[in-house]
């Protein structure tokens, strides 16, 4: 399209309790134990197709030090091992419904050791979480250590939104990308996600929110004023 943006989901079952989830994630991930240090870390939260992703892999392609990680990617990541827990993300991704949030924290909490294993990084930039208060009960529960910054909210009209998932989506192969599932991801994102603006605003972290419909480089331009 040309404003640019063609890229960029807590009913749990009972196959898995959080005991098995986290054994299961931690053979699965087959990440080196680390004592991770204590990171910065900014939320980066919209509705679907609010560029999210691409203002992300911006400020780090452009700012030393910070990595970007992507709760969806790395929850479409984690369903390519097969099995029970692929088959949940599937459903629930196909849906345009919220993953449990012990999987996508430790999706999280495995992306944020690699990273810092790799190349030392203590700078992370959170995409797509957390979308509900689930989420940070999880994060509370195991990530709270993290300093989190600020939290960055992209604010864009569902007309475009809808545009933009549905483009994205002739080339894309993603099973959200259509639209009987963006208008149900518009939906769980009002239902679920919105409330937690409130709370971070009501809790004393601080909120930037951002009008996200107009090009690429015009909303990095307000982005990058925040680092």
């Amino acid at each position: 399209m040309a404003n640019g943006y063609t890229r960029c989901p807590f009913t749990y079952g009972l196959f898995l309790g959080t005991t098995a989830l986290f054994l299961y994630l931690g053979r699965r991930q087959k990440t080196k134990k680390t004592d991770l240090p204590t990171c910065d870390v900014v939320f980066v939260l919209g509705g679907p197709g609010a560029g999210k992703g691409t203002q992300c892999q911006l400020v780090q392609e452009r700012l030393d030090g910070w990595v970007h990680l992507s709760a969806g990617d790395l929850l479409r990541a984690e369903r390519n091992y097969g099995g029970k827990l692929c088959d949940l993300i599937n459903s629930k991704i196909a849906a345009g419904e919220l993953v449990p949030s012990e999987i996508t924290c430790k999706c999280l909490e495995n992306g944020m050791a690699r990273a810092f294993e790799q190349s030392g990084v203590t700078k992370f930039l959170v995409d797509g979480f957390p979308r509900s208060h689930g989420n940070m009960t999880a994060w509370a529960g195991t990530l709270a250590k993290h300093n989190i910054k600020f939290v960055l909210s992209f604010d864009c009209p569902e007309s475009v939104l809808e545009g933009r998932l549905l483009e994205r989506g002739k080339s894309s192969g993603r099973s959200d990308d259509n639209i009987d599932t963006i208008r149900k991801r518009f939906q769980t994102h009002k239902a679920e996600s919105l409330p937690i603006i409130q709370y971070f605003e009501n809790n004393g972290t601080t909120v930037h929110t951002i009008e996200s419909d107009k090009g690429v480089e015009q909303v990095y331009e307000k982005v990058v004023a925040l680092f």
